[in-house]
């Protein structure tokens, strides 16, 4: 399972970071840059939410940037929850809108299951992007209005209203950051035409850019591939890892705990897996939980974490799991990588699978019985994990150190302006 080789388009000489470093000092542009995303916050601290707050920070250094987003926080309600109007989060102006209406649930799963399952028209198509939120009048307004304000608009995710209904508005101003995987919604007719409309596309994996080309045939739209960068908080050193009781051999999952990431999949396997082995290992589970954890001796959920927690634990961890189907990267992956913990991977999920590939740094599975034969693999081999974990590192250092990730960003942004 485990390849020998790394694909060289991907990896950065040592040579390249070292000249990126010399002329870290770029010279700060006069470009006003406008990043709109479903929602934004501290609070929100995983998916294309934090890619994003990620990439405005970064890009602040050398641009002005405005992020325009809306007043929710949960993405299953969309309720509005901060207040509208300005505020500034590390350096960032934030402007947020509130959402016209939020999910009504049972509406939304009854037209999902019209427009995703069976015959239908376009208008219900568009439908159920309006159920599916959030739906924002003033926020795609203020685009209008303002788009001769700004150079160019990122747009983050193409499943959500703010894209849907916003990037039309500024069609030949727009970067879409699309965060697209092989799932039911990306073949619905509507959005065959808007991943032909954006200036550009950043894409975050070269499987997740072979999958839109091969989904939309929209080779002709410039693109780069970037992904994420990796920062260790400041004083990790000084915080103390979270206290797991009875703590001994763990295993650990982090991340949104919810039945589309695969977590039921994962309980249900490791609970398969304690029954028919007689391991100390534990699971550690880190995240806001949308569905029911089992009640468990050797399943531990520590909920929410601050970030200094999350990496001293998994610095204590054996490895990371990342049960999901539907990814188009797995930043928490280049965590542990950075962290030089080897990774299990769901391999039915290509982005997941050739991430472990390229870096030669995790193993895959597709059923309970690959899952049980890697894990005991990785259990008893402490040379192994300590070999994986090293090319993790190796991987991240080469090809996700935020000075790459920022020049990609600003030269596809030179490209097209």
């Amino acid at each position: 399972m485990v390849e020998r080789t790394i694909e060289s388009s991907y990896i950065f000489s040592h040579k390249k970071i070292e000249s990126l470093s010399k002329n870290k000092e770029l010279e700060k542009k006069e470009y006003r840059i406008a990043f709109v995303v479903q929602r934004y916050g501290l609070e929100i601290n995983g998916g294309a939410e934090l890619l994003c707050r990620d990439v405005a920070e970064h890009l602040s250094k050398y641009c002005d940037v405005d992020v325009i987003t809306t007043c929710a926080i949960d993405y299953v309600t969309w309720e509005n929850e901060y207040d509208a109007g300005e505020t500034c989060i590390n350096n960032v102006l934030v402007k947020r809108f509130p959402v016209d209406f939020p999910r009504d649930i049972i509406r939304f799963n009854k037209c999902s299951e019209k427009v995703l399952c069976k015959d239908h028209s376009i208008d219900e198509e568009i439908e159920w992007m309006k159920l599916q939120g959030p739906y924002s009048t003033k926020l795609f307004k203020f685009i209008e209005d303002n788009k001769d304000h700004y150079n160019l608009f990122f747009f983050f995710t193409y499943l959500y209203c703010t894209t849907f209904f916003g990037l039309p508005l500024v069609a030949n101003k727009a970067i879409l950051v699309p965060a697209a995987h092989d799932e039911p919604p990306i073949y619905l007719s509507i959005f065959n035409e808007m991943f032909h409309k954006p200036r550009a596309i950043m894409y975050n994996t070269k499987e997740e850019k072979d999958f839109v080309i091969q989904r939309f045939h929209n080779e002709n739209i410039p693109y780069d591939i970037a992904g994420s960068g990796v920062t260790l908080p400041d004083g990790l050193s000084n915080v103390k890892s979270l206290d797991i009781n009875n703590k001994g051999t763990f295993i650990t999952y982090m991340g949104r705990i919810d039945e589309s990431k695969g977590c039921g999949e994962l309980f249900d396997f490791f609970q398969r897996y304690k029954e028919e082995n007689n391991s100390p290992i534990k699971l550690v589970v880190l995240g806001k939980a949308a569905m029911k954890i089992p009640t468990h001796p050797d399943i531990v959920y520590l909920g929410f974490v601050s970030e200094e927690e999350k990496y001293n634990t998994l610095k204590e961890s054996k490895i990371l799991l990342m049960p999901s189907k539907y990814e188009s990267l797995s930043i928490v992956l280049l965590e542990a990588w950075h962290c030089k913990k080897p990774v299990l991977v769901n391999g039915q999920c290509e982005v997941l699978k050739g991430q472990c590939i390229r870096s030669n740094a995790g193993l895959w599975y597709e059923n309970y019985e690959e899952f049980s034969a890697c894990l005991d693999l990785l259990l008893a081999d402490a040379h192994l994990r300590d070999q994986l974990g090293n090319r993790g590192r190796k991987f991240v250092d080469m090809n996700y150190n935020w000075e790459i990730i920022e020049k990609k960003y600003l030269d596809l942004i030179e490209r097209i302006e």
